[in-house]
């Protein structure tokens, strides 16, 4: 029988590979993998809020989030502000219609989840395709020859798995300070630095061998990673925290639910595109410049 830590090694090491696979290919299979997690993501964050008492539409932001990932797979972001109106709309006549209490509570509850489980973590399909050369299709079949945005993916995947390791070895060795008591109460300061010099360590050694980056883009890129893989996951226990719950689901054996796995992205995979879209793959400061 194999004890809780083999499992979750093994159940680890086989959504990891799994991840690796789908972010190399890229396409369909990148946003199958999406869909998949963001369905049962939704899934867990409507269940964890009935326990507040707040009734978000799972219906409304699986749709809503449909809409966002056939955007972010044709890469036709005019589209957003419609599809945020039109998501928005349907939060709102959903709760008018449905009639039942809270009302503004559970719009903005919706809302939250069709950005929280959707629209952002759908931003790693952006990510994908970031780079020298934009994706062709053949039909509704993707195809990017340039595997840049794939190395930022990855670049991204392992400092975060580096940075909440690095923050739990850490923390266990050396923690003494509490870093956010009230809502995660064995995270600490001290493993929270720990976690962070090791992303910084390490986007600087990828970022300048692998990208030729400059040294500065490859810390800014590192520190950003660190900071927000760290958020994220405060974020995420904030929320089962004042729903009174401890796991979103059991799904995942060994781990918890599927956003017990992924907080730490959540945040990171939008804040790590817009900063290589603006401040690599762009000028930001010519981009500034097109405004006035």
């Amino acid at each position: 029988m194999l004890t809780k830590s083999v499992t979750r090694l093994i159940v680890g090491l086989a959504i990891g590979f799994t991840a690796l696979f789908a972010i190399i290919a890229g396409g369909i299979p990148l946003t199958a993998l999406c869909l998949i997690i963001i369905l049962i993501g939704a899934r867990e964050y409507t269940d964890v809020l009935k326990n507040k008492g707040f009734l978000p539409s799972y219906k409304i932001i699986v749709v809503s989030s449909l809409i966002f990932a056939f955007i972010a797979y044709f890469g036709k972001l005019n589209y957003i502000p419609l599809a945020f109106t039109l998501s928005t709309l349907m939060a709102f006549m959903w709760v008018l219609f449905r009639g039942k209490q809270p009302y503004i509570a559970n719009v903005a509850t919706t809302i939250l989840g069709f950005v929280y489980c959707g629209w952002f973590p759908l931003h790693l399909l952006l990510l994908r395709d970031i780079g020298c050369c934009e994706p062709f299709f053949n039909g509704w079949i993707k195809h990017n020859p340039s595997m840049e945005g794939a190395a930022y993916s990855i670049l991204m995947l392992l400092g975060v798995i580096l940075t909440d390791s690095l923050c739990y070895y850490t923390g266990v060795q050396f923690g003494k300070h509490k870093l956010a008591e009230v809502i995660s109460p064995n995270k600490t300061v001290e493993g929270a630095i720990g976690g962070t010099l090791a992303c910084l360590i390490f986007s600087i050694v990828f970022g300048v061998w692998v990208f030729n980056l400059p040294w500065y883009h490859s810390l800014a890129i590192g520190l950003l990673i660190a900071l927000f893989a760290q958020i994220g996951d405060l974020c995420e226990s904030m929320i089962k925290r004042d729903a009174g719950v401890k796991d979103s689901s059991d799904i995942i054996p060994g781990h918890g639910g599927f956003l017990d796995r992924t907080d730490s992205y959540i945040l990171t995979i939008p804040v790590i595109y817009y900063y290589l879209h603006f401040f690599v793959v762009n000028n930001f400061f010519d981009i500034l410049k097109g405004l006035f």
